[in-house]
């Protein structure tokens, strides 16, 4: 993959887009039917979850939105209505290759090994794995190594399962992975003494930790396993589509309109129950946005 767009930009003409293709397409898709279809994690907040009125909001599912105007102005489109598809890290990868949805906007980790499944728009977030724990539980969340021979909660299908697992047979720690199908199911293991701890990317466990009737009583590492570049799923071997999202992305990024939806969900209460993450944008996410990427090299975000 390109280290920037630059080289996409270069192979792809974005000016052709608005023209009828001969090639099937999700571009194709979008004019003949005038509706595209948004995959989002409903019980994933900041990136993607419900409101109060169980309408779905967050992050990732805001910038898809806005990538959605850009991709009906641009296919000079009466109307592009927008079609929400809640999904879980075992599903979305499916549903967008057998084209129940055309996008998935929620918080997969743009990984080298699944560009051979799928395409990643540019990065919107880099987030670092970590261990959350009770305060009163003796385990380091610092140290994985102390939680050998005890249970660990895990988002099933995602990166962070795949990093316990990996890191459990290395070391040989007997660790028990638990699979949840989402975040909310990861924390509730732990909640209710199921498990000893969570693994999760840093602002998801921020999220459920906050929104948890004691906040007080949890510990979260500050000790990152490894970080995971985010960006938004899109299909493979359909690179017209692929420019054409690129480009919005690009131009969110550009504009500011992605810095101002980070402090909206990051730095600021969000629904439902007005919980505010207080979470910076990290360094290294700032790099990523000034030099917009979809490797999943991690060489690329230093």
């Amino acid at each position: 993959m390109s280290r920037t767009l630059s080289l996409i930009g270069a192979a792809l003409c974005w000016a052709g887009l608005a023209a009828p293709s001969i090639a099937e397409g999700r571009l194709d898709k979008l004019r003949a039917t005038g509706q595209i279809s948004l995959g989002f994690p409903d019980a994933s907040p900041p990136f993607g979850f419900l409101d109060k009125d169980a309408k779905p909001v967050g992050y990732s599912l805001e910038i898809c939105e806005h990538v959605a105007q850009k991709l009906k102005a641009a296919l000079d489109l009466p109307k592009l209505d927008i079609r929400h598809v809640p999904v879980m890290s075992a599903t979305r990868i499916p549903l967008i290759n057998n084209g129940t949805i055309d996008l998935e906007c929620g918080t997969a980790s743009n990984l080298p090994e699944r560009h051979k499944l799928i395409a990643f728009a540019p990065t919107t977030f880099v987030a670092q794995v970590v261990l959350t724990a009770r305060k009163d539980s003796p385990v380091d969340v610092n140290d994985i190594a102390s939680f050998r021979g005890k249970a660990i909660s895990a988002q099933a299908g995602g990166e962070t399962q795949r990093v316990a697992t990996r890191i459990n047979v290395r070391d040989k720690l007997d660790i028990q992975v638990m699979p949840a199908k989402d975040t909310a199911e990861v924390f509730l293991l732990l909640e209710t003494g199921r498990a000893v701890g969570t693994i999760n990317d840093d602002a998801l466990a921020h999220a459920t930790v906050a929104g948890a009737k004691r906040p007080g009583d949890y510990k979260i590492g500050t000790q990152g396993l490894e970080f995971a570049p985010y960006g938004i799923l899109e299909p493979k071997d359909d690179p017209a589509f692929k420019a054409a999202v690129d480009k919005a992305v690009v131009e969110l990024i550009q504009d500011g309109t992605v810095a101002r939806l980070y402090s909206r969900y990051f730095e600021q209460p969000i629904p439902p129950r007005g919980i505010n993450l207080e979470l910076p944008m990290s360094d290294v996410l700032k790099r990523a946005l000034a030099n917009p990427t979809d490797s999943g090299d991690e060489a690329a975000y230093r």
